[in-house]
This record gives structure tokens, C-alpha cells and sequence, in this order.
């Protein structure tokens, strides 16, 4: 099978790792389930949406960030068990090199450039499951929809929308293994 993977908040913790730099940048104590949709500044008022999402623009910002727990462990397994996988990304090009090399490169050395693309429409790219936790990702595409729980799809009804919702790597493991 081709299994297109997304990055953000599936196989790394890039929310998590916002949330924590904004509060501690503007003296602020947002929780993670807090955030209920795309607009990360929502629940901090007073602030513009410039000053939180400056936040990814930091140096160092993208290195930070850790991996989803089980995620490398998981993309390994299917590639040893022969499927292809490719990372599917909209990283902005300005995040591109630091994004790759001290986040995906880091945490998943068995990886290349070769299985990442990088596109704001994953619906174009052909392929048998995408696991991602964006509902505009999902919607409208011709694969096996996997739905990655995020704080910010939580309420979603990802099964009335043909999505299978996960919540952690175990889960993901067991369901495209069944698929075989």
C-alpha cells in the first residue's frame, strides 16, 4: 500500500509545543484543550494572531518539537512490511529546512527527501490511506481516511464523514495491518 502520512499533530507534537512557548513567551496559561479549532490565537485574547503564530518563526522553534509517541516505531514497521510511505506536508517554505532537518530527519532517520511532499492540497496526491488530523485534508480525497484526534477536531464526526478516528499510534498499527 502507499500510506501518505501528515507531520503536524500526527507523528509529532507541534501543538503542544505552540501552546507552551506562546503561554511562556506572553506570561499566559492556555491549555491545550482550549483550542477547538485552526485559529491557534483564539484563546488568547488580547493578542494578535501575528504574535502567535510569530511563535513558529523563532529560531529554534521547529527543534523543539518532539515526536508523537509510537509514530517513528509505526512508519518503520510499514515500511518493513513493504508499503511505501510518504510524508504529506503544507509546511510553509519559510520552515522547510528547519522543519526537515531538526524535526523529521531527526526523529525518523530512515526517512528521505524522496517521501516527502509538500503541498496545501493533499487530495491531489494519489494513495491507498492518509492518517492525518485535518479535516480539509481528509474531506474530498480518494484514499482511506484515517483521523488523528487533535484538540481541534474533537468534536468532529469523522465516522458520518467516512473517517476512522484514532487516537494514538497502536490503534493506527492494527488498523492498516488489517487492511493487508
Amino acid at each position: 500500500m502507499t500510506i501518505l502520512v501528515d507531520m503536524d499533530d500526527t507523528i509529532e507534537q507541534l501543538l503542544k509545543a505552540w501552546v507552551s512557548r506562546a503561554n511562556e513567551k506572553f506570561g499566559r496559561q492556555v491549555a491545550l484543550e482550549e483550542i477547538t479549532d485552526w485559529n491557534v490565537s483564539a484563546p488568547y485574547p488580547g493578542l494578535t494572531r501575528e504574535q502567535i503564530y510569530g511563535v513558529t518563526y523563532e529560531p529554534g522553534f521547529w527543534k523543539s518539537i518532539e515526536p508523537m509517541p509510537g509514530a517513528a516505531e509505526a512508519l518503520k514497521h510499514f515500511m518493513d512490511e513493504g508499503h511505501e510511505v510518504f510524508i504529506v506536508t503544507a509546511t510553509e517554505i519559510e520552515h522547510v529546512e528547519e522543519k526537515m532537518h531538526g524535526l523529521l530527519f531527526r526523529y525518523f532517520p530512515f526517512l528521505s527527501w524522496s517521501q516527502v511532499i509538500i503541498t496545501s492540497r493533499k487530495q491531489m496526491i494519489r494513495g491507498d490511506v492518509l492518517i492525518d488530523d485535518g479535516i480539509h485534508n481528509l474531506e474530498g480525497g480518494v484514499y482511506k481516511k484515517i483521523m488523528f484526534t487533535a484538540p481541534h477536531n474533537r468534536n468532529y464526526d469523522a465516522e458520518a464523514h467516512g473517517m476512522i478516528r484514532v487516537d494514538n499510534w497502536e490503534e493506527i498499527v492494527r488498523i492498516i495491518d488489517g487492511m493487508d
